[in-house]
């Protein structure tokens, strides 16, 4: 593998790096970002034992990723009962929510920092015979220290984005050195394969397959707890703004404040990405003169409630199955956009701000088949809100959204057979 000047001298800086990775760990663990029983796994340190047999090791970098691959890793475990799967992330909160959808076959570990002796100690305890990196989550010293033993290696979901590809080309040898570790690359689309074409890799080593979060199932729901609310809204219209950053929760009061012109009775649901905000947000609101429920107070969205916060981890599923019409957040604030697929996929109709570049082939996809629309500001979503209050309207947009989901079976059948294929090489050596 050739190594570039940059590439070596981190991999170089890395064999010194235990006690600066400490004192992050140290300010982590004071903000709050790491979990204090379970720190020792950011250190390369397992408290479980490997399993034995084959291990298939995905890592994913947060919520998002790692739930993209949830339904590709039950369809392996189907082909292959005997196999186990270690997924890492490098959040508490995908943590989380992993621990309760994951099954008995399957275990989450935090990643280990990239010092190299975390990440030896990682590999040495674990010995993984495939390890699958999902989307940008690139650390040098992990990738090369997997691939230095001889670890089939896949990229999958791979996405890069123009911009930054413009930072990856002033570093195009490290580049070259950290992709080229990996035998296949599955990219979200041909943009994608275009730079990592320009930074060195092979084409013939990047296959187009499309996004793993358009093929996945619909986030899973507790049927009780949607039976409950929708008998509590009754006839009530209600509207979704979801996975909301700061800022946006003020639009989108603002354009619930246009809405409600029209439909006095009108509900808006505001789940935050971040639902440790859910507090903040309800008391700004609340200081704004609206009346507003918090769901981690145990409030519900009575007839008194003008904005219910949904300030929970795991029930995007359930918001989505009870609104019929989702601005989806991190458009409107410069954050890039987050997943569509997951509202469509649920025939929910979409609204979003500018901001999309993240994830825009998917929004131009939804916006073609009529399942999505753009706000620029709090006045164009709240006129929106108003238009989607027609049944008719938010219906034709509701079902195109889930007829755009349904084409997208091709990526996880691709990594399917891709990961089993390997599998059974690995497995005869």
């Amino acid at each position: 593998m050739p190594v570039s000047p940059v590439l070596a001298t981190y991999l170089t800086v890395s064999r010194f790096l235990v006690r600066f990775a400490d004192r992050t760990l140290k300010r982590r663990l004071q903000a709050g970002k790491e979990d204090p029983d379970r720190i020792n796994e950011r250190r390369g340190i397992a408290e479980r034992a490997r399993p034995d047999g084959q291990l298939l090791w995905f890592h994913a970098a947060s919520v998002g990723e790692s739930l993209s691959v949830l339904d590709l890793i039950e369809m392996i475990l189907d082909d292959r009962p005997d196999l186990n799967v270690l997924i890492t992330t490098g959040t508490r909160t995908s943590a989380e929510l992993l621990e309760k959808r994951i099954t008995d076959q399957t275990i989450h570990q935090f990643v280990p920092l990239d010092a190299r002796a975390f990440v030896v100690r990682f590999l040495d305890h674990w010995k993984p015979d495939i390890a699958v990196f999902t989307e940008s989550e690139l650390w040098p010293t992990l990738i090369c220290q997997t691939h230095k033993r001889r670890i089939p290696m896949v990229l999958l979901n791979a996405r890069m984005s123009s911009k930054s590809f413009k930072r990856w080309r002033w570093f195009r040898g490290a580049a070259r050195g950290v992709l080229g570790c990996f035998s296949y690359i599955l990219a979200q689309d041909k943009v994608t394969k275009s730079h990592l074409v320009s930074l060195g890799i092979k084409s013939g080593a990047v296959e187009v397959t499309g996004s793993l979060k358009e093929s996945g199932g619909a986030l899973p729901h507790d049927e009780r707890e949607r039976a409950d609310i929708a008998e509590s809204l009754k006839t009530r219209p209600v509207w979704l703004a979801a996975s909301t950053h700061e800022g946006e929760e003020s639009a989108a009061a603002d354009a619930h404040r246009i809405a409600r012109r029209r439909s006095p009775r009108l509900l808006l649901i505001i789940a935050p990405r971040h639902p440790d905000r859910g507090p903040e947000i309800a008391a700004a609101l609340r200081a704004d003169g609206w009346s507003v429920g918090l769901r981690s107070a145990g409030e519900s969205p009575d007839e008194n409630i003008d904005i219910y916060v949904a300030d929970t981890l795991g029930e995007m599923g359930l918001w989505y199955r009870i609104a019929p019409v989702s601005f989806v957040g991190g458009s409107l604030a410069e954050i890039g956009g987050h997943n569509p697929f997951e509202p469509a996929a649920l025939g929910s109709a979409i609204v979003h701000g500018p901001h999309i570049s993240s994830a825009a082939e998917a929004y131009e996809r939804l916006s073609d088949a009529g399942a999505a629309r753009q706000a620029a500001n709090a006045r164009e979503l709240g006129d929106i809100i108003v238009e989607l209050q027609e049944p008719h309207e938010t219906a034709a947009m509701a079902h195109a959204a889930w007829e755009a989901t349904t084409s997208g079976a091709e990526a996880i059948e691709r990594a399917r057979a891709l990961l089993l294929d390997l599998l059974t090489r690995t497995e005869s050596k």
